[in-house]
């Protein structure tokens, strides 16, 4: 019989439909844990929303501390990457300093983001809770670079750096507790709609 028409899935296959089980386990767990709390969510529960055995769980992702690391951990890293992205686009700092600042909110409103936000790091066993503290230095590292940029080549005003990372982290990580998906507006408008108010300010010119 040709390969092709084999009624068993190559190694690839294999290979595709794990991810897709792990991503959805992942998915249901972030989701749960946004929702009810970390404390609050067992891993009996989430196997009983996809219809699986806690075993299954362990098999994909490992114990509950591990699904939660991992569950923060893909919600930060998509904001290196957004940082990465940013500082090689073109155009000036306060450009690349906006880009940022609007993925930032956008992940923030998604359900990876929102667990980073929504859980505290004291969720975690030591271990992983110095992983998570490394990743959230990270991104802080790469606001206050961003910001420098921007000040040095003249595109925004100079400023406090530190404390410009924080109050414009902390506005924009606020989007995670208020934010309802389905919402009259969709989270790239809402975001951009703060980012603006943030780069512009509020009083009359």
């Amino acid at each position: 019989m040709d390969a092709a028409q084999s009624p068993f899935p190559s190694a690839e296959e294999k290979r595709s439909q794990r991810e897709a089980k792990r991503a959805a386990v992942l998915r249901a767990a972030v989701q749960m844990f946004n929702e009810r709390g970390f404390h609050q969510t067992s891993l009996d529960d989430v196997a009983a929303r996809l219809g699986i055995s806690k075993p299954t769980i362990y098999h994909y992702l490992g114990n509950k501390d591990q699904v939660l690391l991992e569950c923060v951990s893909i919600g930060l890293g998509q904001l290196i990457e957004a940082a990465e992205q940013s500082r090689a686009r073109e155009g000036t700092g306060m450009d690349r300093l906006v880009a940022f600042l609007v993925r930032l909110a956008e992940v923030n409103m998604d359900d990876f983001g929102r667990c980073v936000i929504r859980t505290g790091d004291e969720a975690l066993v030591p271990e992983s809770r110095k992983r998570f503290r490394a990743l959230k230095r990270q991104i802080d590292t790469d606001l206050r670079g961003l910001i420098e940029a921007a000040v040095a080549d003249g595109s925004i005003a100079p400023c406090d750096v530190k404390l410009t990372a924080f109050t414009l982290a902390g506005a924009l990580n606020w989007p995670a507790r208020w934010h309802e998906p389905g919402g009259a507006l969709a989270p790239e408008a809402i975001a951009r709609q703060m980012v603006d108010v943030l780069a512009r300010g509020f009083l009359p010119r």
